[in-house]
């Protein structure tokens, strides 16, 4: 992923320079943006890119000759657009790609005050359309040529499952159990994801896909089945087993099912494998199809200032360096597109990795200015140190996903700092001036969404609770032959869960006023920590009293409500040790912590 995301920066430096595309900085950072592993999801996104950016460039054309001349023409429009866009990313599927949409309007707009005529702002318009469909283009092309299958990338991920299985098997030690956890947390959206993408543009057999869409239920069988195994289960049995999962790891590489016939048994996991060999006649379950707006789109308020907020931090930025006549501070309105997300906390945790990895970048690339660059007489010379960086950049924004955005910052720093102009340049004035102006953005952005509307982690962590707590009391209540509907609810369980885990792990980054307490904290730990217990074991074939279904399904809800004050929280340490714990025991510890 490093090296793809290198090199396509470096072609895209090479682009720039050559038919002089401007602010080439901005093209490979949509570049370390877009790039995905799975080459069909990263040509999917561009190619969306590309036509949204195309049909907004067409409207820009219809509305030129308002705005050319009326400054507040430009502003109602810049003001506008940027509202609609980030609502539309906030409250749709549209997700980030409407913060690209929004920066490139704005962008546009901030450019027809400085051009004096149509003619040129016709010229910096079609600039602008190529600033954000080249490195589209190019990445599409690089893809059909080095990019990685959804195939492999889905065969490599499955095999991955079953490998760590019969580690497991073999050693049921807490490191094996960890990366064992951490594949559950992962759960079947990825996967699904590409399995539909292979699907729509008929890159395989439909007998082959039928089958892959098989064995991703399958092997996650095998994950939660080996979770929840005893460990009174005998060592030989537990090899074999163990023998079984790597056998079928192996085929799964190749793409092709295990021909060796599973061990005899009536586990779960002797189950799995079989139907990961052969799969049954059970159609497999697909996830309710959801609408491309949120539930809530317009009845949660948070959408709608999420929006104004966002918008009203790149419009003082605008007028900040207007006013000062500083353009090359620019980079300021750029950073409140690209630095924002949701809660507070989430987004001053991104704000941290933006200035950490700003001033990293810029390190780089002002040393690179003051001993590298006046060495270069070319433009190839400074395509090995764009991608060298870039790959090091790009190594970092495809680790653990706290850290991974800190390497998209890393990157864009050095590229606004050595890329400016249609040739190798040593200016550091400009380099110091990009980076002001990604400084005063964070600055900004950090003011406006701890004073205005601050929205605390707590009440997305309640809802993704909610919603794994949901998902447990429908797995409890399924038939205990309804394993491949079982596996989706698990699966659900599990990916909420992760959800809310990595969003209580940034509520540090919150501002103390909204910041949740301690015991807070520690409760949502305990019940996240019950339910992802309680998950692997529902999920296998044993028929659960009534009232225990019962007592689950009612408390679906209760997340979003607030715990008396005097419930005592548990030592989640001394819980791990509670191998014997019954299910029972732990729906009405859920239940207690719930309130």
């Amino acid at each position: 992923m490093a090296w793809r995301v290198g090199a396509l920066c470096a072609l895209m430096a090479l682009l720039a320079m050559v038919y002089q595309i401007p602010e080439s900085a901005i093209s490979c950072y949509l570049l370390l943006f877009v790039m995905k592993p799975d080459k069909m999801i990263s040509m999917v996104m561009a190619l969306a890119i590309i036509i949204l950016v195309s049909i907004i460039i067409g409207l820009i054309f219809l509305i030129l000759p308002y705005a050319l001349g009326y400054p507040p023409v430009r502003m109602i429009v810049l003001v506008g657009s940027s509202f609609l866009f980030l609502w539309l990313g906030s409250a749709s599927k549209l997700g980030p790609v409407g913060s690209i949409i929004a920066l490139v309007i704005a962008f546009i707009m901030s450019l027809l005050g400085e051009i004096p005529n149509g003619e040129l702002a016709t010229r910096a318009i079609l600039y602008a359309w190529l600033m954000a469909a080249s490195p589209m283009l190019l990445l599409i092309g690089f893809n059909l040529v080095a990019g990685r299958s959804s195939w492999t990338l889905l065969c490599a991920s499955l095999s991955e499952r079953l490998t760590v299985a019969a580690e497991m098997l073999d050693r049921p030690d807490a490191a094996n159990g960890e990366k064992l956890q951490q594949l559950l947390l992962e759960g079947q959206e990825e996967h699904q994801q590409r399995i539909m993408l292979i699907r729509l543009f008929s890159l395989r057999s439909a007998e082959q896909m039928n089958w892959m869409e098989a064995a991703i239920t399958s092997s996650y069988r095998v994950l939660l089945a080996t979770a929840a195994l005893s460990s009174s289960l005998p060592q030989a049995t537990r090899e074999a087993l163990a023998e079984s999962c790597r056998r079928a790891a192996d085929a799964l590489l190749k793409a092709e099912a295990d021909r060796d016939a599973v061990p005899e048994g009536e586990s779960e996991i002797h189950a799995a494998l079989r139907t990961l060999r052969l799969p049954d006649s059970q159609a497999i379950p697909k996830a309710p199809k959801s609408t491309f707006m949120a539930a809530d789109a317009f009845s949660n308020p948070v959408h709608v200032q999420f929006a104004l907020k966002t918008t009203a931090a790149s419009v003082i930025c605008y007028f900040i360096y207007t006013v000062l006549d500083w353009q090359d501070i620019h980079t300021a309105m750029v950073t409140c597109y690209v630095a924002v997300l949701g809660t507070t906390g989430e987004t001053i945790h991104k704000l941290a990795l933006r200035i950490t990895g700003c001033l990293i970048g810029a390190t780089i690339g002002i040393l690179s200015l003051i001993y590298i660059v006046p060495l270069t007489d070319d433009i190839g010379q400074l395509m090995v140190l764009v991608f060298l960086t870039l790959t090091l950049a790009a190594w970092v924004s495809s680790g653990n996903e706290r850290i991974a955005y800190g390497g998209i910052q890393i990157g864009l720093a050095f590229l606004l700092t050595v890329l400016h102009g249609f040739s190798p340049s040593s200016d550091l004035d400009v380099a110091f001036d990009r980076i002001a102006g990604i400084l005063l953005g964070n600055i900004v952005i950090f003011i406006i969404f701890t004073l205005l509307w601050p929205v605390p982690i707590i009440n997305s962590v309640r809802s993704r609770t909610d919603d794994a707590v949901s998902a447990l009391g429908r797995l409890a209540a399924l038939p205990p032959l309804s394993r491949s509907q079982r596996t989706l609810e698990a699966s659900r369980v599990e990916e909420n869960a992760a959800a809310a885990g990595e969003l209580l792990k940034l509520v540090f980054f919150e501002p103390g006023p909204i910041r949740t307490s301690q015991a807070e904290n520690l409760r949502y730990r305990a019940i996240l920590f019950e339910v992802k217990s309680l998950c692997p074991v529902l999920f296998l074939p044993i028929q659960q009293p009534q009232s225990e279904i019962d007592r689950l399904c009612a408390l679906s809800g209760k997340a979003k409500s607030t715990a008396p004050d005097n419930l005592s929280v548990p030592d989640i340490t001394a819980a791990q040790n509670e191998t014997g714990a019954t299910v029972h025991q732990r729906i009405r510890r859920l239940k207690e912590l719930l309130g």
